[in-house]
């Protein structure tokens, strides 16, 4: 399996993960974008997902 097929899809989904937690945080302190953090992380995570699912699909058709 060619694992740097789904590199990009690590990094965004890692990124969606750092903006999630930091949402959450400024959730919990009151401070302002915090739903807007976690709006925008779930979002890179939910697009991270379909990217590796896609890589994935691809990878098992050329077998």
């Amino acid at each position: 399996m060619n694992l740097k097929k789904l590199l990009p899809a690590g990094i965004i989904l890692l990124l969606g993960i750092g903006a999630t937690i930091l949402g959450a945080l400024f959730k919990i302190q009151h401070w302002t974008y915090g739903r807007m953090l976690l709006t925008i992380g779930t979002f890179l995570e939910l697009l991270a997902i379909f990217m590796a699912i896609v890589a994935l699909i691809k990878m098992r058709r050329r077998k």
